[in-house]
């Protein structure tokens, strides 16, 4: 990906954000510890959207869902349907390449308690943006309903006409397709909210749309 799709590794936008970048940066000083940039296929036909990176997982390794539970999920899925090829190993230099897939978080940076403001969310989106032009994807996964929003709102769609509802399949205004999915996060798996047959499917039908 070109990194004129990212935001600079000091990005000065969201001052909370950069204040815990610089707590962390002093607790934590062998993580990556900055905006997280897009990481996947350069003529990726599915884009895949998250929320934000972990303290523990992008956050200390620079690659999205990389080295947290979420990714686990995620990564074994995409290895599953062929959209990624290699080894997960939660390391950014385990040589797994994706294949016809991107990934971008709709916020950047690590958020204390994972919660980003609105704010913050609106902030980025001119990043969300531009890793959507770059990129020009055919179709779009999101992960949990703020990535589902802020998507939403970075497109100019109206959010009343595409509800979040996991599994949920629309067409956009320009034809590309959008699949809804809960977040592959740890809680959700551990409380059932989402299983790996459900995430599995949704994966499964996002994929084939743009094939």
């Amino acid at each position: 990906m070109h990194s004129v799709i990212d935001p600079p590794l000091d990005c000065p936008l969201c001052p909370r954000l950069v204040d815990f970048r610089h707590d962390n940066r002093r607790t934590y000083p062998e993580f990556f510890n900055a905006p997280v940039p897009v990481w996947g296929d350069s003529a990726a036909r599915l884009l895949i959207v998250g929320l934000a990176p972990g303290l523990k997982g992008a956050n200390r390794t620079g690659r999205p869902f990389t080295g947290d539970y979420a990714g686990d999920l995620l990564y074994a899925t995409l290895l599953k349907f062929g959209a990624a090829t290699g080894t997960y190993r939660a390391d950014p230099d385990d040589g797994m390449t994706l294949n016809g897939v991107a990934i971008v978080n709709a916020v950047r940076c690590v958020p204390p308690q994972n919660k980003p403001t609105g704010e913050e969310i609106k902030t980025c989106r001119r990043y969300l943006g531009a890793a959507i032009e770059a990129v020009q994807p055919r179709g779009y996964l999101v992960l949990g309903r703020i990535a589902h929003e802020s998507l939403l709102a970075t497109l100019g769609e109206k959010r009343s006409a595409f509800p979040f509802k996991h599994g949920a399949s629309y067409a956009l205004s320009d034809g590309a397709s959008f699949h809804a999915s809960y977040h592959c996060s740890r809680y959700n798996t551990n409380t059932g909210v989402l299983t790996t047959e459900m995430f599995e499917d949704v994966v499964g039908r996002a994929l084939a749309a743009v094939r």
